[in-house]
């Protein structure tokens, strides 16, 4: 997640030092793409700054997973490992909430400029930014705590997938711009902004992470940061608008340009570029003073682009697409003619109203209707009425199978699902500890009060690769054909998995000897998941891969994080 770093200044004591080469540890997969702070560029790559150190390598200390900071923030991953740093998915346990933390030893010749650079980071609180929490400096250690964002995506993770639309491409650079230059208002820099380090939220926000405190721990420092963190955001841009990285070499995921051609145009590399967005990146991507632009002065600051940008005509988001009401079907009332054009050549023809009754015998013919009409209502009442007590005489008799003249027609007809009636039920736990065993039976007991409930987990809402899935196996009592498995959930949110599988016992083996009947994912609080599968099975594994995040239950054992509780299971057959 992104702190916040001090301005080039803060680091200006290593300025003299060689330039400092260094690679990345591959970082373990952590389930949430976003949060990891890899390093997998090269500076050079970036062009937006310059290595400051060669430096006493300091080895990073030997910490491991459930370790605990301050007795506070208990270590969970380690999704970087570099330079004598290492940086850290960890749980705050007194907020019960996910942070990050980079750990350096308190010796290290970096360790001053880096604390330096998160108290000044923290100070800007701008929401904008990912925040720094905390910044210690304790026994042999030093440590920077920052925000981490469970539902927040790379933007490097977002353009694997393609180049981003026009509006959000604009919306991105307005925003990531706009903050920093308000960050170098306040003598901020970021010297590292590149595409790991740009983040979207789930509500679209933009954000930044690693103010220069990445910048501090990779000893990083520029003679023109304003310049520097200008080009790295027309770098952004550009990568947005293409798919592919300004400069010759292959970063972040993405393909550089061809080997002596140049830069050239977002425009000129693919087809349906936006045009003002195209000049707008190129104005930005600034080469010793000069810019690659065809008409317009260079960007060289943060402030420049904000105005560039203000000056663009905006980029509105794309129009919902329409969708066509379905065509009504016509009635017989002038079939074909209502509300329809005729066509050219053809007349259409006119009903001629019938000719109204006249005369005497015009108005005997009009009672003798109606005389008729008032006693053939009469009679057909009085028919109905014999037949309903008749219907009811039958019906109190035991004896009578109800089968009638049309007795086909409601054979024909399928017969409604029944109910199963559950007999038994136990917590399955393919890996790992169990959830809550002991409460499996509030899954069926009629009450939607009660309930089992899994833990409490750091991420989500997929439980893989920490876990591959909880669940509970029922006995149903003899070999059932399964129509439907409605779930009853306690909390609603993005999202839940639920998968049904055939099972040969209460203890089954491992998932992949059982047969999958079904599945569903929902945002609700109910999962009715439809067999697909026709199988005759007496045990029945409800099986659960995702759930949403919640906060706190008013229940002590229900903190805050992705967590789900069944409160009924029904099936029917």
């Amino acid at each position: 997640m992104a702190e916040r770093s001090t301005a080039a200044v803060d680091v200006a004591d290593n300025s003299g030092d060689k330039p400092l080469t260094a690679k990345a540890e591959q970082s373990t997969a952590d389930g949430v793409a976003q949060n990891p702070e890899r390093d997998t560029d090269s500076d050079q790559a970036q062009g937006s700054g310059t290595a400051a150190g060669a430096e006493k390598q300091t080895a990073p200390p030997e910490l491991h997973s459930g370790h605990k900071l301050a007795r506070r923030y208990r270590l969970e991953e380690c999704v970087t490992r570099l330079d004598g740093f290492s940086s850290w998915r960890a749980v705050d346990e007194k907020l019960r909430r996910a942070v990050g933390v980079h750990i350096l030893p308190a010796d290290h010749t970096r360790t001053r400029a880096v604390l330096a650079a998160a108290r000044s980071a923290a100070l800007l609180g701008d929401p904008r930014f990912v925040q720094v929490l905390d910044a210690v400096e304790e026994n042999d250690l030093a440590y920077v705590v920052h925000e981490w964002l469970p539902d927040a995506t790379e933007l490097s993770a977002l353009l694997a997938a393609g180049p981003l639309e026009p509006h959000d491409a604009y919306q991105m650079v307005s925003q990531i711009a706009s903050a920093m230059a308000a960050a170098h208002r306040e003598g901020l820099a970021h010297l590292r902004l590149n595409p790991n380090a740009v983040l979207r939220t789930s509500t679209g926000q933009w954000r930044i992470r690693g103010l220069a405190v990445n910048a501090a721990l990779r000893g990083i420092s520029s003679d023109t940061p304003q310049r520097a963190d200008t080009e790295a955001i027309g770098a952004l841009l550009y990568a947005a608008l293409t798919q592919r990285w300004p400069y010759e070499s292959d970063a972040y995921g993405l393909a550089g340009l061809p080997k002596d051609v140049g830069l050239i145009a977002p425009d000129q590399v693919r087809a349906g570029v936006h045009r003002g967005l195209s000049e707008l990146a190129m104005r930005a991507l600034v080469n010793d003073g000069a810019t690659a632009s065809r008409h317009e002065s260079a960007c060289t600051t943060p402030e420049e682009l904000v105005k560039a940008i203000g000056e663009m005509p905006r980029i509105r988001p794309p129009e919902p697409a329409f969708t066509a009401p379905p065509e009504y079907q016509r009635t017989t009332y002038q079939q074909g003619t209502y509300g329809r054009p005729t066509p050219p050549g053809v007349t259409q023809p006119i009903q001629a109203p019938p000719p109204p009754l006249q005369s005497r015998t015009g108005k005997a013919l009009k009672w003798a209707v109606s005389a008729l009409l008032i006693a053939a209502l009469g009679l057909g009442s009085w028919q109905l009425a014999d037949a309903l007590m008749e219907q009811g005489d039958k019906s109190g008799d035991t004896n009578n199978n109800q089968t009638t003249d049309d007795g086909d027609k409601s054979s024909a007809s399928p017969a409604p699902a029944a109910a199963i009636k559950i007999q038994n039920a136990q917590e399955y736990v393919a890996d790992g500890g169990a959830q809550h065993p002991n409460d499996v039976k509030l899954t069926y007991d009629g009450s939607t009060s009660t309930y089992w409930k899994t833990k409490s987990f750091t991420d989500g809402p997929e439980l893989a690769p920490y876990k591959a899935g909880v669940g509970i196996v029922y006995d149903l009592g003899s070999a059932k054909e399964l129509a439907t498995g409605t779930i009853s959930l306690r909390y609603a949110g993005d999202h839940t998995t639920v998968d049904l599988y055939a099972a040969d016992s209460l203890s089954p083996g491992s998932i992949s000897s059982m047969t999958k009947i079904g599945s569903i994912t929902t945002t609700g609080n109910t999962a009715t998941v439809k067999v697909s599968k026709k199988v005759k099975s007496q045990y029945v594994l409800v099986w659960l891969t995702a759930v949403p995040y919640s906060g706190n239950d008013s229940t002590a054992y229900a903190g805050a994080g992705y967590k789900q509780a069944i409160t009924e299971v029904k099936f029917t057959g």
